[in-house]
């Protein structure tokens, strides 16, 4: 039995790892449970899945709890705990980057589902990883699709590529000069998947692909120019590896999480799973490709510059960008407001070369405190 950690279980990623939990109740022990808020579902999932520990922001009556259950007083209480074998990263944001650093410095496997702490730190958590002898596993569609397609292979020398593919995001058949009008529940209409919000609108921008290039780059050593993205629509390939004599791979299967969080907790085994639907090449008739239009998704291509020139530039693209959406789901900013914040804050940085995790969460507050200053004097 595997014995399992959950950081931000009330998410979208938690409750579908619970969900794949529920399907394999032999195979896995939730010892601990964190969310950020949502105490009532805190409680309940505690109550069905009685983990040792919990962590939340919220402060906890003891007679709330269920017998057995205790309060974690940090989250790194949680990470390197000796009773945990693999710890579910699910949380939103910057906040996962410091636990992450912890559980691989303690050996533990992490299954990695946000991109920003690698987005942030990539070199960081990779060397955290070697020292420590911890493992990153990608979570994340893309990024675990690729995973999958390189198993056996040799990757430095025989990849050519790697193409992750891009649904495109809810507004990516609206016409270019109604962008800057649209709402925050048009924007997250996305066309096919469920996920939470913040990476709903990453998706709308696509910045969440140029977060995947970097993530990609980190997590499979593969230079910048060998990582494209194109605009697949219907969310079924979910990236492809091309290998250097001319031969390709696909990891495809139906636009549903609970797939590659079941992959990572089971890795490096496959288990029939009723509950995944199938994707079925009859009923989807076609597939289609179609270039990206770097016009329709500037957020993207800021990114990716960010990407190539280090330091601290991509820890400001993540916090930055952070801030930004919140502030457009709170309806102060508009969309193309996003972009705009993001860049010019890029452009107002002095870059850290080789950050220490100092430089890193100190460039990542001037980054939040530089668009949320810019938004007042607006």
């Amino acid at each position: 039995m595997k014995r399992i950690a959950i950081l931000g279980s009330t998410g979208s990623i938690g409750r579908q790892t619970l969900d794949v939990v529920r399907a394999f109740p032999d195979e896995f022990d939730v010892v601990a449970l964190s969310a950020w808020s949502n105490r009532d579902l805190l409680l309940a999932q505690a109550k069905e899945f009685n983990p040792t520990l919990l962590s939340s922001k919220e402060q906890w009556p003891a007679e709330s709890l269920p017998p057995g259950t205790h309060i974690a007083e940090t989250l790194e209480e949680i990470v390197t705990n000796p009773d945990v074998d693999l710890i579910i990263q699910g949380m939103v944001g910057n906040i996962g980057l410091l636990p992450t650093l912890q559980a691989l410095g303690a050996g533990k496997q992490v299954a990695m589902a946000n991109k920003e702490p690698i987005v942030m730190a990539g070199e960081l958590l990779m060397q955290a990883a070697t020292r420590g002898g911890g493992q990153l596993l990608p979570v994340d569609s893309e990024p675990s699709a690729i995973w999958q397609c390189l198993q056996g292979e040799e990757t430095q020398r025989t990849v050519r590529r790697l193409i992750i593919t891009a649904s495109g995001g809810a507004l990516r058949d609206l016409p270019l000069d109604e962008i800057a009008k649209v709402t925050p529940a048009r924007a997250l209409k996305h066309p096919t998947w469920d996920m939470g919000k913040k990476i709903t609108i990453d998706c709308a921008t696509l910045m969440n692909k140029g977060f995947e290039v970097i993530e990609s780059h980190w997590l499979f050593d593969m230079p910048w120019d060998q990582v494209d993205v194109v605009i697949h629509h219907q969310s079924i390939i979910h990236s492809m590896v091309e290998f250097t004599d001319g031969s390709m791979k696909a990891q495809m299967g139906a636009p549903d999480m609970r797939l590659p969080i079941q992959y990572a907790m089971f890795y490096p085994k496959r288990m029939a799973s009723e509950e995944i639907p199938r994707f079925d090449p009859i009923a989807i008739g076609s597939l289609t490709f179609e270039e990206m239009n770097p016009d329709r998704y500037p957020c993207f291509v800021t990114a990716l510059e960010a990407g190539h020139a280090g330091g601290t530039y991509p820890t400001v693209l993540s916090a930055s960008d952070e801030t930004a959406v919140d502030l457009f789901l709170k309806g102060r900013i508009g969309f193309t407001d996003i972009h705009r914040l993001v860049a010019s804050t890029l452009e107002r940085h002095e870059s850290k070369e080789r950050p220490t995790l100092e430089d890193i969460l100190s460039a990542d507050e001037w980054a939040r405190q530089a668009v949320l200053s810019a938004t007042e004097n607006s």
